[in-house]
């Protein structure tokens, strides 16, 4: 880990790979794009395991869980105020810390309220309670 990154809640630009992108056999993500940290674990080796949710601005299906982001959230978090944004909170990449090769950005840009944060993981266990989470290992 560097410093404090990443933490819960911190929005960094990411290549996520969407888990019907993995399934074609590709390893990369198409694109960087805004990402929230939304939880972050220590595994059995000691490493710093992320979980990264997609930011979106395209409107999610109504199959998809996602959160909009509230305009003062982005403000806080330095993405832009002037389109709607969402979360998807069903499909995420986890990534450990020291080891990988897709985090090129070791600082977060901004971050979520403690209040706002919250509210994402507790959608994203939800989720996962439920048996719906897709989660894509980077690593």
């Amino acid at each position: 880990m560097t410093g404090d990154f990443p933490k819960a809640g911190q929005v960094f630009g990411y290549h996520f790979l969407w888990q019907w992108q993995a399934k074609r056999g590709e390893t990369e993500g198409r694109k960087k794009r805004n990402v929230c940290a939304a939880v972050v674990v220590t595994n059995d080796r000691g490493k710093h395991v992320v979980f990264i949710a997609p930011i979106t601005k395209q409107e999610p299906d109504d199959d998809r869980a996602a959160i909009e982001i509230p305009k003062i959230e982005a403000r806080r978090a330095k993405l832009d105020t002037d389109i709607r944004l969402w979360i998807i909170l069903d499909e995420m990449n986890s990534d450990i810390v020291e080891e990988s090769y897709t985090l090129e950005e070791r600082t977060a840009k901004g971050a979520f309220s403690p209040a706002f944060t919250e509210s994402i993981v507790r959608g994203i266990l939800a989720i996962r309670k439920a048996g719906k989470l897709r989660v894509t290992g980077r690593v």
